[in-house]
């Protein structure tokens, strides 16, 4: 393993991730991380010279969508279900003394 991780680095790391793990949690912490440090080293081999950075695996521009109203204001037809209303409002009990 290229990469060893110290004990005191495992101390660190549990701090901020606020984990409390057991002497034996600690030492299979270090080999998974030992492990995941040695496959970013083996990534890292990799020629990538001819490879466009890119922020998204897929190739998308602006997939927004305009925001138009297609139902229209309903406000008759929802307070035909209240009640009681107020002022074109459902009028509630109060809840706040």
């Amino acid at each position: 393993m290229a990469n060893s991780i110290t004990d005191e680095t495992m101390e660190y790391v549990g701090i901020l991730a606020k984990l409390e793990l057991t002497k034996e949690e600690k030492e299979q912490a270090k080999k998974d991380m030992g492990k995941m440090l040695d496959y970013i080293d083996k990534l890292n081999e990799l020629d990538t010279a001819g490879a466009e950075p890119m922020s998204h695996v897929f190739s998308m521009n602006n997939v927004f969508r305009q925001d138009v109203v297609t139902n229209g204001d309903g406000r008759e037809d929802m307070l035909k279900n209240a009640p009681e209303q107020k002022e074109g409002a459902f009028k509630v009990p109060k809840t706040v003394e």
